[in-house]
């Protein structure tokens, strides 16, 4: 390496670190783009200067770099201009020049060009074009410079690029799922981010229009107020992409888990009683990209005015809104001043009339300056209160209507207690939304269980909503039901206030406000009860039935509760968890039809209808007694008919079969393998079954633990695995051969392997926790743990237990996105000894640890 870029390195290096420190004590992130762009320019002259290159050639700046910014770890695109092809010894000396830049630290993107090439590749690629349309001169030919800057002028079509870049922007935002609420965004590209403002300033200055905020506002594109929110939220972003590069060190524009908590610590956020600092940084920058979608709409729309004027007629209607080239416009540009109650209507008006698009730009500027005017006096007039329940009650239209209430910050300036959970991360390892986007799903949910198109999604859902006496209550509940997180406490009983109060302010009947009320108290009561309690149990059903009272209230519950569910995240929600959500459902339903819960009357009848199902099968009269007899009442009330008679086929004719039986068949519920092992019984079972399963990476949803009156261990586990649905005949009979062998041999148990972690979890481990307690009856013991998911956790926790020689009669094994909740039913010697049971909680903490 030369002298010379010995030198221009060590300056760079020398300069970019001072610019950070003063950064890092200042936070001024214009200051340092600016400064960090100098320095590069400074460099890069003395380099261009030191080679003597021929004074008909010019050094350009383009694309970010162009545009005056530098962060800290982007790339330096720049252009060698030249007049004219260069000569094989012009060729050399820029070889050499462009490998001086690299010597120097710089990432370096050139070209060089003629002018002619740079007109013929922009006409070509729109991606030189938006470059070029941001050069700048560093040294050289200002004239050659010029020549160029009016050429690629005149060869515009600003009509041609304002589409271009518009479709473009299009395809980047489904690209990010149309939503700047991603758990990991890209400041820069994802919707909301960095990109989003340099598109319209971009086809802004294509179009002659202006080449900043301030000069948007003085062409009327913007409004001073608009220009300085932009400015702000502009500033904001910026902030974060600079802090990610100096973290990182590196070129990194995700917000990724991994930094999210460095990031929010270095800006200044601090974990509290309720919230963690990074939740506190990710509301923040939610907020700025809301803000920023919300504005690039009115000015993408406003510049697509001037490029495209329409002279269509408005069509009125009412007299406060037309209808402007299917889109709702309002009457009068004081329309939201002069009638407050407007703000509401306009959302009404789009929900019954589903052929607008959505708001002009003039609308949309007119609402978000006057948003403001949603005050409690507003929120009092009985007339704002009625137009806000009419939208709930809309026939179609409603689920747009409060997303774009929420959009445009109506619904929070409405609800304040929904503003606080506007951007509200939620880092509990299976949210994958923010507070106020998972309302949003919950509601959508709600909704689409009443339409008749997607009955086919959640049939038994769709059935029962379709008989259900004004489902607004239940849209009223889901906007409630999570209203109350983050601000410490129990969020089910704050949130529960607030719906009260809304319920009495709106003039709900006491019923209707009684049942909203109970909906959001009892919001996770159900998933609770379904998935953590034995609902073989009469004495689980008969409470459960106790809580919600009647039909109606069970029917509501149900609907809320799957809707919840499924809003959380695409991982959380499985037909097993549907399935239990929906015996618990029936039933307590029979409860209200005047059925006590009865185990007599259960048995009775699940031993008829298992009867039934083996008649089909033209089995002997009498082949089910054998198995029968060896089996105990808590068998039958277990298990469903069909695995009934599934295993009494399987079983009738083997009941002292010296071999393991392993059968495996797809589960009825539509999801996984259903696997079914009846073996002599031996110790460690359980964990000899898991290790199995762990080796081949299959998750196990459920596990069924019974022992036969002649000592035979009955097993049933439901498993899955993405592959099962495209060769689960294969594995079907791979397990049952495998596990076999696995049964027969007992070999040692393998030791237990701790599985990695995701990125997620690494970063916002849970608290794993242990709760060992006597059930209600004192019969059995329920062990409750929690943790971070991993591969192979299951099967270190029958480790553990197959050491300290406890027996496993049920376990429920709830996945929770990146957390698991899993539930066993247990007896055992040790655990009648206090040390002893301290010391196997001990020792289960130590493998639930991240």
């Amino acid at each position: 390496m030369t002298s010379l870029a010995l030198s221009l390195k060590e300056q760079l290096k020398t300069e970019r670190q001072r610019v950070i420190d003063r950064f890092l004590k200042s936070g001024k992130a214009e200051l340092l783009l600016t400064s960090l762009k100098d320095s590069v320019d400074a460099a890069l002259i003395k380099a261009w200067t030191a080679f003597a290159l021929p004074q008909s050639a010019a050094l350009v700046a383009v694309g970010g770099y162009g545009r005056g910014e530098l962060f800290p770890h982007s790339d330096v695109d720049v252009l060698i201009l030249l007049d004219s092809e260069p000569d094989t010894e012009l060729q050399g000396k820029l070889e050499e020049l462009v490998q001086l830049f690299w010597d120097i630290g710089l990432e370096i993107g050139h070209s060089i060009r003629t002018v002619d090439e740079c007109l013929s590749e922009a006409k070509a690629d729109i991606t030189v074009q938006t470059s070029l349309l941001e050069a700048r001169l560093i040294k050289g030919n200002e004239t050659l410079f010029q020549t160029l800057k009016t050429q690629c002028d005149a060869a515009m079509d600003p009509h041609a690029f304002f589409q271009a870049k518009t479709l473009e922007l299009r395809q980047r935002h489904a690209k990010y799922e149309d939503t700047p609420y991603s758990l990991e965004p890209n400041c820069k590209e994802s919707p909301g981010g960095l990109r989003d403002l340099q598109v319209i300033l971009w086809v802004a200055k294509a179009a002659g229009l202006g080449n900043s905020w301030r000069e948007l506002a003085e062409r009327d594109l913007l409004t001073p107020t608009e220009a300085r929110q932009l400015k702000q939220n502009e500033r904001a972003l910026k902030e974060v992409r600079i802090r990610l590069h100096i973290v990182t060190n590196r070129h990194e524009d995700r917000l990724v888990f991994d930094v999210q908590t460095a990031i929010a610590e270095s800006i200044g956020f601090k974990n509290t009683s309720t919230r963690r600092a990074s939740e506190y940084l990710m509301q923040r920058y939610y907020r700025a990209a809301k803000a920023v979608t919300q504005l690039n709409t009115i000015l993408l729309q406003n510049i697509e005015e001037r490029l495209f004027p329409q002279m269509t007629s408005p069509v009125a209607i009412n007299a406060r809104f037309n209808e402007v080239n299917g889109f709702i416009d309002i009457a009068d540009d004081h329309t939201f001043d002069e009638t407050p109650s407007a703000m509401l209507e306009v959302f009404l008006l789009t929900a019954l009339h589903p052929q607008l698009k959505g708001m002009t730009a003039r609308t949309l500027r007119a609402l978000w300056h006057s948003r403001f005017k949603i005050d409690n006096k507003f929120r009092r007039d009985p007339a704002n209160r009625a137009l806000f329940l009419q939208i709930l009650q809309a026939p179609q239209g409603i689920t747009h209507a409060l997303r774009r209430m929420n959009q445009t910050s109506i619904l929070g300036r409405y609800l304040p207690n929904f503003r606080d959970i506007v951007g509200q991360m939620q880092h509990d390892l299976f949210h994958v939304y923010t507070v106020d986007q998972h309302i949003m799903m919950v509601v959508r949910n709600v909704r689409r269980f009443m339409l008749s198109e997607h009955a086919h999604e959640y049939p038994f859902c769709s059935q029962l909503a379709a008989d259900f006496n004004k489902p607004w209550l239940l849209y009223i509940a889901a906007l409630f039901h999570d209203i109350a997180k983050g601000r410490g406490g129990d969020h089910s009983k704050l949130g529960m206030q607030d719906a009260e109060d809304f319920c009495v302010d709106h003039g709900l009947s006491k019923e209707d406000t009684e049942l909203v009320v109970f909906l959001v108290e009892n919001h996770l009561t159900m998933s609770q009860v379904a998935q953590k309690q034995d609902l073989s149990d009469p004495d689980v059903i008969r409470h459960f039935a106790d809580v919600v009272k009647d039909e109606r209230h069970l029917t509501a519950l149900y609907l809320l509760t799957v809707a919840d569910i499924r809003g959380t995240s695409p991982k959380v929600w499985n037909a097993w968890k549907g399935k239990l959500l929906e015996d618990l459902y029936k039933m307590t339903a029979r409860v209200f039809d005047g059925q006590a819960p009865s185990a007599e009357r259960e048995l009775k009848k699940r031993q008829e209808d298992a009867l039934a199902n083996l008649r089909l099968y033209a089995l002997p009269e009498d082949a089910y007694k054998k198995l029968w007899e060896q089996l105990d009442v808590v068998y039958f009330l277990r298990h469903d008919a069909s695995d009934i008679a599934w295993q009494t086929r399987t079983l009738y004719d083997r009941i002292d079969s010296k071999e393991p039986v392993v059968k495996c068949r797809l589960s009825p519920i539509g999801e996984g393998l259903q696997v079914t092992v009846y073996v002599k019984d031996q110790s460690d079972l359980f964990a000899r079954i898991c290790s199995y399963f762990d080796r081949k990476n299959f998750s196990i949803l459920d596990a069924k633990i019974h022992t036969t009156k002649h000592g035979y261990a009955l097993d049933t586990f439901l498993i899955t695995d993405p592959l099962f649905a495209k060769n689960y005949r294969d594995l079907i009979s791979l397990i049952e051969h495998e596990l076999g062998e696995v049964l027969s041999t007992q070999e040692n148990l393998p030791s237990p392997i701790k599985g990695r972690l995701s990125r997620l979890s690494r970063n916002f481990p849970a608290t794993p926790t242990v709760d060992l307690r006597p059930d209600e009856r004192g019969q059995y013991y329920l062990l409750t743990v929690s943790a971070n998911d991993r591969n192979g956790l299951l099967y270190s926790i029958a480790n553990v237990l197959a050491r300290h020689k406890v027996n496993l009669h049920t376990a429920k094994i709830m996945t929770l996105g990146e957390r698991v909740e899993d539930i066993f039913l247990v007896d055992g010697a040790v655990l009648n000894n206090a040390r002893s049971q301290i010391q196997l909680e001990s020792e289960l903490l130590d493998v639930l640890r991240v």
